[in-house]
């Protein structure tokens, strides 16, 4: 089963026609709104502490870390959480002086918070990739 959370509909429609052509659509349990109440929920059931094998997320930048201090309770030991945008238009890299867009410094502050996190956090192991704007792989090993 796979669970799909966002805060707009259509972005789930837009894909629908092909995930009803490939005959999953009956596996995905679509969620419409803010992820945060969702994962609090899930949470709040015992039975869903490591229950996910692989979790993706490319939601709101400033609450990657909110995500993840949730994420980590849901996926199971050798499960995988992937945080998509962690380069940030390489503004992760950039002098804090460097000529940046207000979006992406706005949000560049939240993006090195949760990669500070990761890389601190002794329950996973990760592997950031540089492909696109940086995916980074988390695989929880406590």
């Amino acid at each position: 089963m796979i669970l799909a959370m966002d805060i707009n509909r259509e972005n789930y429609e837009l894909g629908l026609p092909v995930i009803q052509k490939a005959g999953v659509a009956h596996k995905i349990d679509f969620r419409e709104g803010p992820a945060l109440p969702v994962l609090d929920l899930l949470i709040q059931d015992e039975k869903n502490h490591g229950s996910f094998d692989f979790i993706f997320v490319d939601a709101d930048k400033d609450n990657y870390l909110n995500y993840h201090k949730r994420l980590i309770e849901l996926v199971k030991v050798g499960g995988v959480i992937g945080y998509d945008n962690t380069l940030w238009n390489g503004s992760v890299v950039a002098p804090p002086d460097a000529p940046l867009r207000k979006y992406v410094r706005y949000y560049r502050d939240f993006v090195l918070e949760l990669n500070k996190a990761l890389a601190a956090d002794p329950r996973i192991e990760i592997c950031m990739l540089p492909v696109g704007d940086g995916v980074t792989i988390c695989r929880r090993i406590k």
